[in-house]
């Protein structure tokens, strides 16, 4: 029998090397020093040409009227060029045909895009947009945020295209209804709020959705996660294991969870459930619903937790749910108890552990009068492994924890890391680390070898030593 010894050292909690020494930075320095980056993407350079394009956007819209809504944009932009030149004869105006076709954009964009951030939704380097007011348009690029020269003329120029995102959604943002959840038509998620909730100004906020998902090589070539960690969830993944995927705001669960479902089988039936459609599973046998809002009546709502209900009358081999966020988390324990195995969802947390707690409070939610140790009787059984990732200091999203729920001791659930995140330092503003196992063998290895999946020691840190006998 061979011999497994860990690879290199493991070292006790206590006596981990500590990080190296980095230069003390005053705080307040900093903030006072510190100015944001702003990235010129703008098609207009000052705010006299900002009140031009608002101009002549209102001049073709007259000429258009309601013909607008049937008008192709090849049409739009012919009439727009006859258009365009009366009015800067109008504005007294003399400028390049550069600039001619520059600001014809800036207005074909008002008229069939999303106005001065048209640009920003199409450019796929822009992870997310936010836009605070008329005056201020941040970006996130590479995990960090900049400032952009983008603005609107007014605060009633950004209502004007938030009400073109969510109106053919059926949706509406207006003093009866100040905020709004949507998406773009190529899934992207909007959030918008105005006044009297927003002080600022109406404000709004696109996360962006890459048209070709990131696949388990881009995470594996971006540094997210390790070979042998995403080797572990693909067997977890296959072995029909219910994980959870957890973590804070825009730190890549979706993006995360998108990759895992790579690894379900083609010949399974898959359901997702999600308020607004973000997961994109490549599989061909997918049923994908979305909830429903309440209309202007008050009726019509259709829940994350009505939909699941339904879903298991839909004969499915796998529930994946976007986002747990509410009474759902009962129902879905449920079903992973009734054999529904190999569910995923995602879940905000601070850590795997908080994860498990999160989800006994969404249980409670639902109006079950249970005891907490039936809860967490239920979570143990239902859960078999967390998945927590995190967007660290210099904006990288690295996988930091993949944790199995083990069982329940008392009135405690426990839980053991299988891989975790160590810090070795900063290199100037990266941060210095990788994703490592602990040593430990999960207890769910023979479920998974009874399904002819096995696990090989050295994802672990063990290295077999032939000709050793234990």
């Amino acid at each position: 029998m061979a011999v497994l010894r860990p690879i290199g050292k493991i070292h006790p909690a206590g006596e981990r090397p500590t990080l190296r020494s980095i230069r003390p930075l005053q705080p307040q320095q900093v903030d006072e020093d510190w100015q944001p980056d702003v990235l010129r993407l703008s098609r207009t350079n000052d705010e006299r040409e900002v009140q031009l394009v608002g101009r002549v956007h209102a001049r073709v819209a007259a000429s258009l009227g309601r013909a607008s809504e049937s008008a192709t944009t090849d049409q739009i932009r012919a009439l727009l060029a006859e258009q365009f030149p009366i009015a800067l004869e109008e504005e007294h105006l003399s400028l390049s045909r550069t600039d001619r076709l520059r600001l014809q954009d800036a207005v074909l964009a008002e008229i069939v895009g999303y106005g001065p951030i048209q640009d920003l939704v199409l450019d796929d380097t822009v992870s997310e947009i936010m836009v605070n007011g008329p005056r201020q348009v941040w970006v996130e690029k590479e995990g960090r945020l900049y400032l952009t020269d983008v603005v609107f003329a007014d605060a009633d120029h950004v209502v004007r295209v938030i009400q073109r995102i969510v109106a053919p959604l059926g949706r509406r943002c207006d003093e009866s209804s100040p905020m709004v959840d949507a998406r773009l038509p190529d899934g992207s998620r909007v959030n918008a709020i105005i006044p009297p909730l927003s002080l600022i100004g109406p404000t709004l906020t696109i996360r962006k959705f890459r048209r070709i998902p990131l696949a388990p090589a881009d995470l594996l070539r971006n540094g997210t996660i390790t070979p042998s960690a995403m080797q572990f969830l693909r067997a977890c993944v296959q072995g029909r294991l219910n994980i959870v995927v957890a973590g804070g705001t825009g730190a890549g669960k979706t993006t995360l969870l998108n990759a895992m479902s790579s690894y379900i089988s083609p010949r399974e039936r898959i359901v997702t459930i999600e308020d607004a459609a973000e997961v994109q599973l490549q599989q061909m046998h997918v049923i994908t619903l979305e909830t429903r809002p309440a209309n202007v009546e008050g009726r019509g709502e259709v829940s994350v937790r009505d939909l699941f209900r339904n879903a298991l009358r839909m004969r499915p081999d796998r529930i994946v749910i976007g986002e747990c966020r509410g009474a759902e988390a009962m129902d879905m324990l449920q079903a992973m108890n009734t054999g529904h195995d190999g569910s995923l969802t995602t879940v905000h947390s601070n850590g795997p552990r908080d994860a498990l707690t999160r989800i006994e409070t969404m249980v409670l939610m639902s109006g079950a009068e249970l005891p907490l140790r039936a809860i967490r009787e239920q979570s143990v059984a239902a859960l078999d492994l967390v998945v927590y990732i995190e967007r660290l200091q210099d904006g990288t999203r690295r996988v930091t924890q993949i944790s199995e729920v083990r069982g329940l001791e008392g009135e405690v659930i426990t839980m053991q890391d299988i891989f975790a995140f160590q810090r070795e330092g900063f290199e100037g503003e990266r941060v210095v680390g990788s994703l490592r196992p602990t040593g430990i063998r999960p207890s769910f290895n023979d479920k998974l070898i009874a399904r002819g999946i096995e696990l090989p020691a050295n994802w672990f840190g063990y290295d077999a030593e032939p000709g050793r006998l234990a």
